[in-house]
């Protein structure tokens, strides 16, 4: 049987969105691994989405959805000690495929408990004016223009 796709009120779109491009970093890290790409690309890559993308997406969520359901709500607390946590990651300087590994891993359950545990409470208790300051302060972040695309087949070999 198989799930009926999440039901997204379009203030919280975007956000899922960005879901989706943190989840191919998470598949463009284990196919580097996979194939042995030098792990300084891979880390530069990770890098530069975690300073473009990453880090401003959790900002967003921190100061325009969390508040809806208070710093004191067990999900918010969980969601903001795993947003650190992989600060922590991210800003890493040893043992670098040990600490790739776990981003992707940390990263990808992080997305999922947003997707699917996080996000539908904030879109089922939010209000209108709300939803109306998600949206509003809602930035789209840069595209991914890396000009290293370590992860697909034809750049393997660098």
């Amino acid at each position: 049987m198989q799930k009926k796709p999440i039901k997204r009120h379009i203030s919280i779109q975007p956000y899922s969105r960005e879901h989706h491009h943190g989840l191919l970093l998470c598949w463009k890290i284990r196919e580097g691994l996979k194939h042995q790409i030098e792990i300084d690309r891979i880390k530069k890559y990770a890098d530069y989405l975690w300073e473009t993308q990453i880090k401003p997406h959790f900002e967003a969520e921190e100061k325009y959805m969390f508040p809806v359901l208070g710093d004191e709500h067990s999900m918010i607390i969980q969601a903001k000690k795993e947003h650190q946590r992989l600060e922590e990651l991210f800003n890493k300087k040893n043992n670098v495929v040990e600490t790739l590994k776990t981003i992707q891993i940390e990263l990808d359950e992080h997305i999922r408990f947003e997707e699917r545990i996080l996000f539908n409470k904030i879109q089922e208790v939010a209000t209108k004016e709300e939803l109306k300051t998600i949206d509003k302060h809602h930035e789209n972040l840069d595209s991914d223009t890396w000009p290293d695309p370590f992860w697909e087949k034809f750049n393997k070999k660098k």
